[in-house]
């Protein structure tokens, strides 16, 4: 009998090569490299040829329905998913261990059973044991879920096969199964994409609704090869810091709604709850204001949410000043500094800073920077921005303040949660009541800085 041909795939970007090498040429990763059976071994791979099925061809006018949507009960959760999951779909959800990612799904699982739909839930790392103890601990003691702790693929096909079709499936996790017909261990990159295609074949030949819990690298990133991103519908993200209660859903991917959308929630004895205005828990008591914070209007999705941003400014210890940053970019800081101290002569770039972005949120947007830049001039001058006002605007190495999208959305919000005053860039409007101060460029925003008191 023949030898399987073999060859050598990267655990961290899926590229494979004939032999062994210490250093990955794709992605740089040192000794990632390990023996796998070659691809074609994956089940119902087959030489592309002709003699297929010839199939229909349509037009792109007309109209399609609207998919359906399975509501799990959490509203913060169904906010990300686009409205509630789509049956048929796949959702790959990833996070920090420990994070909440198997507490967040069993209650969503727990919800959607409640209403008489059948769920599964399939762990590979706990035994049936630990995850009723979890269940007691989050008061689904009485839960209808179904629950099953096993890690080969052929065995929880054979057993959704032969019951009713779930409304929702969760596989905890996808490294965790393993498929026979591939001679690799579980959690390899033949393995990973042979499961995930396997499974997201069943959900849509089935119509069920797939959630797949990924692992994630050091760097963040789901593990596992990059394929199995693009082969699910969308991609979620459990984020939070270990030190905060608040935990962050956010969509990276999504064909059934918005991406970049979050959902905010907050870690109990009881389970996750969801919150339903962040922006109340990301902001500081107004009476215990100090100089260097700023409220900045931002938006994560299509949900306005307003952030408190901190900065310090300190005499520097030693030669070479130091910057800190949690929750921001820090190339995006020193870019900030230096416009600060060449268009405005602010002299902030010499000393110790200090920059955090209070709840344990990470902010991308560059509309954080006239935020940021507020708050580095009222640490630096040692002024308190008055508590009832707001900041957004992009800053440009030219030291002018550029617009932003969906500035309505932000003053909105702003205005309902008691803000009276907006520093925005030139030529925004915004809703009744709210007072409008333009800033065109960093000298003066440090012109008005001055005036604070």
């Amino acid at each position: 009998m023949a030898r399987p041909a073999l060859r050598y795939v990267c655990q961290s970007c899926g590229a494979a090569y004939p032999k062994w090498n210490g250093r990955c040429e794709s992605c740089g990763s040192w000794n990632s490299l390990t023996e796998e059976a070659d691809a074609a071994a994956i089940p119902g791979a087959k030489a592309s040829g002709r003699g297929g099925r010839v199939i229909a061809l349509e037009a792109v006018q007309g109209t399609s329905p609207t998919p359906p949507r399975l509501l799990t009960g959490i509203a913060e959760f169904d906010r990300v998913c686009g409205g509630g999951l789509v049956p048929g779909s796949a959702l790959l959800v990833g996070g920090d261990p420990g994070i909440g990612k198997s507490t967040l799904l069993l209650q969503a699982l727990s919800a959607i059973a409640a209403t008489g739909k059948p769920t599964v839930y399939i762990s590979g790392e706990e035994g049936i044991d630990q995850t009723r103890l979890r269940a007691n601990r989050l008061g689904l003691e009485d839960s209808q879920v179904k629950l099953a702790a096993e890690t080969s693929l052929r065995d929880i096909l054979t057993t959704l096969d032969g019951a009713n079709t779930p409304a929702v499936l969760v596989v905890d996790s996808i490294q965790t199964l393993w498929a026979d017909s591939i001679e690799a261990a579980p959690g390899t990159v033949s393995q990973v994409r042979a499961c995930a295609q396997e499974l997201i074949r069943y959900a849509k030949r089935r119509g069920a609704a797939l959630l797949l819990i990924g692992h994630v690298t050091k760097d963040g990133q789901i593990a596992g090869p990059r394929v199995v991103e693009h082969m699910v519908d969308a991609v979620l993200y459990f984020e939070g810091e270990r030190g905060h209660n608040f935990r962050i859903l956010r969509a990276v991917k999504n064909r059934f709604g918005p991406t970049d959308e979050i959902g905010v929630f907050e870690m109990r004895e009881t389970g996750l709850a969801e919150v339903a205005n962040p922006s109340a828990l990301f902001l500081g008591p107004k009476e215990a204001r100090a100089s260097g914070a700023a409220v900045f209007a931002g938006i994560e999705g299509t949900r306005p949410l307003l952030v408190e941003i901190q900065a310090l400014v300190a005499p520097a210890s030693y030669g070479a000043p130091r910057r800190a940053v949690v929750g921001w970019d820090s190339a995006r800081l020193a870019m900030v500094l230096a416009v600060l101290d060449a268009r405005a002569d602010a002299g902030i770039s010499a000393q110790d800073v200090y920059l955090n972005v209070a709840g344990g949120l990470r902010i991308g947007e560059p509309a954080a920077d006239l935020a940021a830049a507020g708050a580095l001039v009222s640490s630096h001058l040692g002024v308190v921005i008055p508590p009832d006002c707001v900041f957004f605007g992009e800053i440009s190495l030219s030291g002018t303040v550029r617009a932003v999208g969906q500035a309505e959305g932000r003053l909105k919000e702003a205005q309902k949660l008691g803000f009276k005053r907006a520093l925005v860039p030139p030529r925004v409007s915004g809703p009744k009541g709210l007072e409008l101060t333009p800033v065109p460029s960093v000298g003066a925003l440090v012109a008005l800085m001055q005036t604070f008191h």
